[in-house]
């Protein structure tokens, strides 16, 4: 199997932080996703790769094991017990009752994994040792809309149709292990797991932080001076009235709480919705509107 050099797909380096991992990942998600570049076969290869190095070096355990065992990370450990196995299974006592353990220099790691465990059983009896099977990768789209209600999906993978709940509150580059649905145990040991990793698109006006949404919203320029009220629709597309504060300044931020997005996996709590407001200048004043903006001018 040809090596990947995960962070070379994500174009970090080998020091980089969890936070560096996610914000190269979401960077370049954005640029190789299907939907930007559309009938694109590279990009679509290009995503994947970037999918597959984000689930790996985005969870501490397996960027431990890929780091030190390489492209063979995901059976570095079985590797070190099935070596440990023969080396016990080799000591024995020969004719003069002496203890002589056999030389395992010879057996390469790669070559462990490029023969897949196969291993039959030896004339004295003993059975190969049990490995867990592969585990898979696999990428699922959803909108933003998807995102924030728990509904189930199915899909295929390796050929199998495979039906999950999918949580409200999921987020993008978020990987979910499904256990037991990954490759055949080798000499039935237990099989892999499968991991899937979340891309969600957001055609909305609605910015998504976590649990948090924020929304820019024009405010005319008579309600922030005077104060009053404004409307606007929430994520949900119920319609909400707001009080305007007297003087109200553009960039002023106003605090929905519970008007966000969905938790993970906590049924009936939300974040919150942040509504910025924009001043609209108005551009075509009638001339009673323009007699009374040279009147404030000259005070």
């Amino acid at each position: 199997m040809e090596f990947i050099d995960y962070y070379k797909i994500l174009e970090i380096d080998k020091n980089a932080s969890t936070e560096a991992i996610k914000k190269a990942y979401r960077k370049l998600a954005r640029k190789w996703h299907p939907d930007v570049n559309p009938n694109d076969a590279n990009a679509k290869i290009k995503f994947q790769q970037i999918n597959e190095a984000n689930e790996v070096l985005s969870n501490p355990e397996k960027r431990k094991k890929y780091d030190k065992y390489g492209k063979d990370w995901e059976h570095g450990e079985e590797y070190e017990k099935y070596q440990q196995q023969q080396r016990q299974q080799q000591h024995y006592s020969n004719d003069s009752g002496h203890r002589t353990t056999a030389d395992f220099g010879g057996e390469d790691f790669s070559d462990f994994f490029s023969s897949m465990f196969g291993r039959q059983s030896s004339s004295s009896g003993r059975s190969s040792a049990q490995f867990r099977g592969q585990d898979f990768n696999a990428s699922l789209q959803l909108d933003i809309k998807q995102a924030a209600t728990t509904h189930k999906q199915t899909f295929n993978v390796n050929g199998n149709s495979i039906r999950i709940t999918i949580p409200a509150g999921i987020e993008d580059g978020q990987t979910i292990k499904i256990k037991g649905y990954g490759g055949e145990g080798i000499n039935k040991g237990p099989k892999g797991d499968l991991y899937i990793t979340f891309s969600i698109t957001n055609d909305t006006p609605f910015k998504r932080d976590g649990a948090d949404l924020y929304l820019n919203h024009d405010l005319n320029l008579y309600t922030a001076v005077l104060g009053g009220e404004t409307t606007i629709t929430d994520f949900n597309g119920t319609q909400l009235k707001l009080k305007v504060t007297p003087g109200t300044q553009n960039g002023t931020k106003v605090r929905l709480k519970g008007k966000g997005f969905p938790m993970y996996k906590q049924e009936g709590n939300f974040g919150d919705l942040y509504v910025t407001y924009a001043i609209a200048i108005p551009t075509k004043l009638s001339d009673k509107e323009r007699e009374l903006f040279e009147q404030l001018a000259k005070q």
